[in-house]
C-alpha cells in the first residue's frame, strides 16, 4: 500500500450520505470538505449548530452548490446522542471523528470522565444506535497515543486514582482501538456487510494536542508542529483513505513518516494492548452497561 494517496484520489461519491462528527473545525471540517468536493451528501454532526450552518454555507460556496445537512450532537450527553440517532435516517458511512483532550478532571452530563465519555462512550452509543441504518462502513478516528494508554476497567473515570490529561486521553484512545477491534469481530460474526476501519492522523496541527496555556512552551510546540506535523487537511486525508472500500475491514491506517508523526496514509501497526481480545470484550460490556445501548445486529 503506497502513501502517495491524497484526498485528490477520492472517487466520486454522488448519492452517498456520510455523517462526520465534530465537523466544524480541524480534521472533521477538512474531512467534510473533502467528501463534499466529490459529491457526497455530508451530514455535519456538531455541538454548535449555528457554526455548523456557517460551515454548510461554506461547503455550498466551495463546491458550487453541494448541500450539507447539519444536526446537533453532543457526545458528552447521551440524551443528545439518542436524539441525533433518532433523527438521522439511513446513512452509508459514519465517521466518528469528534474528540476532546480535557484540560482538567471533569465529568460529562452522565457522570463519565470527560475524555473517556466524549471520545469513547458517546461514539460507542451513537454507533450502536445507528448500526441498523448504516449501509457500508464505520470509521473511528483514533490516535497513536493509544500506545501509551492503559485501560482500568475498575476505575475508568479516575475516581480512585490520580488523573492527568495525557493519561486520561491515552486511555480513551486505547478504548477506541479496543472498541474498533470488538466491533469488527461482532460484525463479521453476525455476517453483516458493514465494514470498519480505524485511522490516526499523526500529529495534526488541530489544537486538540499540545496546548499548555504557557505561551513560551506553546510557541515551541507550534514551531515544531510546522515542521513535524501534518496539516489538518493532510490528517483528514488519512481518515478519507480509511473510509475507502479497498481498505480491508478492521484495518488501522496512519501516516508513513518517522514515528508516525506525519506523512501519507498507509496501513500501520497497533500496540499489543490494542490487540487484546479479552479486554476488548470486557470493555464492550462496560460500555453497553454505561450507555444502555446494545449491539443490534
Amino acid at each position: 500500500m503506497t502513501s502517495r494517496w491524497s484526498a485528490a484520489n477520492l472517487p466520486r461519491l454522488d448519492g452517498k450520505r456520510i455523517v462526520v462528527t465534530g465537523a466544524t473545525n480541524g480534521l472533521g471540517w477538512e474531512t467534510a470538505r473533502g467528501l463534499a468536493r466529490v459529491g457526497a451528501q455530508v451530514v455535519l454532526a456538531v455541538r454548535d449548530v449555528d457554526r455548523g450552518k456557517r460551515r454548510a454555507t461554506q461547503i455550498a460556496a466551495e463546491t458550487g452548490g453541494s448541500h450539507a445537512e447539519v444536526v446537533r450532537l453532543d457526545l458528552a450527553d447521551l440524551a443528545s446522542v439518542r436524539r441525533c440517532a433518532d433523527g438521522l435516517g439511513d446513512i452509508d458511512i459514519l465517521i466518528n471523528n469528534a474528540g476532546v483532550m480535557a484540560g482538567e478532571h471533569g465529568f460529562t452530563v452522565d457522570g463519565f470522565e470527560t475524555s473517556f465519555g466524549t471520545n469513547f462512550l458517546g461514539p460507542f452509543a451513537l454507533t450502536n444506535l445507528l448500526l441498523p441504518q448504516i449501509r457500508e462502513r464505520v470509521v473511528i478516528v483514533g490516535s497513536s497515543s493509544h500506545k501509551a494508554g492503559q485501560i482500568r476497567l475498575d476505575d475508568p473515570h479516575f475516581e480512585r486514582r490520580s488523573w492527568s490529561r495525557p493519561v486520561a486521553y491515552s486511555q480513551s484512545k486505547l478504548a477506541d482501538m479496543l472498541w474498533g477491534l470488538e466491533l469488527d469481530r461482532r460484525l463479521r460474526k453476525s455476517g453483516s456487510q458493514i465494514s470498519t476501519a480505524i485511522s490516526h492522523p499523526g500529529w495534526a496541527t488541530t489544537g486538540i494536542l499540545g496546548v499548555t496555556g504557557i505561551s513560551v512552551i506553546d510557541g515551541v510546540i507550534a514551531g515544531a508542529g510546522r515542521v513535524m506535523a501534518n496539516t489538518p487537511a493532510e490528517g483528514a486525508a488519512i481518515t478519507l483513505r480509511a473510509m475507502s472500500p479497498d481498505i480491508p475491514s478492521g484495518s488501522y491506517v496512519g501516516p508513513d513518516g518517522p514515528f508516525g508523526l506525519r506523512g501519507g496514509p498507509v496501513l500501520v501497526g497497533r500496540s499489543t494492548a490494542a490487540c487484546d481480545i479479552r479486554t476488548a470484550g470486557l470493555l464492550w460490556e462496560l460500555a453497553e452497561f454505561a450507555t444502555d445501548t446494545r449491539y443490534p445486529l
